[in-house]
């Protein structure tokens, strides 16, 4: 766990408080947390490793078969 002292104004700690209770939060560590886990949920953007998005490139150029039913699927594999 990391600890750090920060400077916050009288609104950011209302807002604070108003998350902890509404979450039943035990601090304001907890409600520090939460927001970060929300922005970084909404906001940032997840990246995917290279080797995935070369395995993604390969599944779209490869040849499909379009099938109108689940039977002649079925027909197609047996």
């Amino acid at each position: 766990m990391v600890q750090n002292i920060i400077n916050i104004g009288e609104k950011e700690d209302r807002i604070l408080n108003i998350i902890k209770a509404k979450h039943g939060l035990k601090n304001k560590s907890e409600a520090v947390a939460l927001m970060a886990k929300i922005y970084a949920d909404s906001f940032l953007e997840l990246e995917l490793r290279p080797e995935y998005i070369e395995k993604l490139e390969k599944i779209r150029k490869g040849k499909y078969t379009k099938y109108n039913s689940v039977e002649d699927l079925r027909k197609a594999t047996s």
